[in-house]
């Protein structure tokens, strides 16, 4: 099978370009990138060892797509994944449209060309975030939890927020960039007969993430404090209580085999959560004790201040991926910390090269 994957330099899609390299199942794999991301360029060598054909573009200029072989499959990995996108100074909002909105048409068209399947790697800030914010959240063991016994949103469980949870703005920029993406996707799987999937990821994280906060908040944690660069709990009291589950994207790639292989679906099983669920969850104080357990203590300082589009607990449940797709996560959360901690103490350089000012 022939298997484009756009945004592959970046720790998502060079995660999956070298899994599906180093699988057994044959499959050619090739890669589009503009390596606008500091970072970016440190995997550009290996993933041509691994005979990844990469192509240099960018997925906003329709015409740098003319150049891309015909596939069977593209995974569209490539986006600004800032939820503080287009409102931090560092990227305009016409930006982020163009790349995550503008470049989605664009790879839709090429797969409508080539009769290609395509697969969104979307996100869990599809999910509005007024309920989100709202919720009733109680602090146990150094991490928010929803409060028992209170009642919750349509939607969501102590298991974590399903499919059903409202999509309706605000949801930012950002998310509304994606949850646009999710709804032309599937028309045009409708429309043309082509096979898509949306998979909404929980933050996705391992070893060689790029060491912004913005970009993998543990990675950037993780990397932060092993160097005593400073770090802060911002907003919810600053106690560090805000709580993100954590999914290593290798584990995407079994899931992807069999939507690869699966015959038609109703548009309603086409959208799944992919996330590491419950048992991943970490609270920002839990991440800052495994440090201190693993690189000694580090102070970290407190903010009260609110920022826009934070919310206090989101924790995806991927119950109807596992039930459509007998999937679960393979790789454990203390697994994929000291993956990133063993990247981290061997590239002693890589917030510099990863995250410079």
């Amino acid at each position: 099978m022939r298997i484009l994957i756009t945004g592959i330099c970046g720790f998502v899609g060079s995660t999956l370009a070298r899994t599906f390299a180093q699988s057994s199942a044959g499959h050619q794999i090739f890669g589009f990138d503009n390596f606008i991301r500091p970072g970016s360029e440190t995997n550009r060598a290996e993933l041509k060892r691994l005979g990844v054909r990469l192509f240099h573009g960018d997925l906003r200029n329709a015409s740098d797509l003319e150049a891309l072989p015909a596939v069977d499959w593209v995974i569209d990995a490539a986006a600004n994944p800032s939820v503080l996108a287009g409102v931090d100074g560092r990227t305009s909002s016409r930006q982020l449209v163009e790349h995550n909105l503008g470049g989605t048409v664009n790879m839709l068209e090429f797969c409508k060309e080539h009769r290609a399947g395509f697969v969104l790697l979307s996100t869990s800030r599809v999910y509005s975030i007024a309920p989100l914010a709202a919720l009733p959240v109680e602090a146990h063991e150094g991490a928010f939890r929803p409060t028992t016994g209170a009642t919750w949103p349509a939607g969501l469980s102590a298991a974590g927020v399903t499919e059903a949870f409202a999509t309706l703005a605000p949801i930012s920029l950002y998310g509304s960039t994606k949850l646009a993406s999710e709804a032309l996707a599937l028309e045009y799987g409708a429309t043309f007969n082509l096979p898509v999937f949306v998979n909404r990821c929980g933050v996705l994280a391992g070893a060689g993430q790029f060491g912004r906060a913005d970009q993998g908040i543990f990675a950037y944690w993780l990397n932060s404090h092993l160097r005593r660069r400073p770090l802060k709990y911002i907003g919810f009291g600053g106690h560090g209580h805000q709580v993100r589950d954590c999914l290593h994207p290798r584990d995407l790639v079994p899931l992807l085999e069999k939507q690869f292989a699966a015959p038609a679906l109703a548009a309603e099983d086409r959208i799944v959560n992919v996330s590491g669920g419950a048992a991943s969850a970490r609270s920002l104080r839990q991440l800052t004790d495994w440090c201190d357990a693993r690189f000694g203590a580090h102070a970290v300082a407190a903010d009260t201040t609110p920022r826009p589009f934070d919310i206090p607990w989101i924790v995806l449940d991927h119950a109807k991926a596992t039930r459509l797709w007998q999937w679960q996560p393979q790789t454990p959360t203390s697994a994929i910390l000291d993956e990133i901690a063993a990247h981290a103490q061997a590239h002693p350089d890589w917030l510099d090269l990863s995250a410079p000012l």
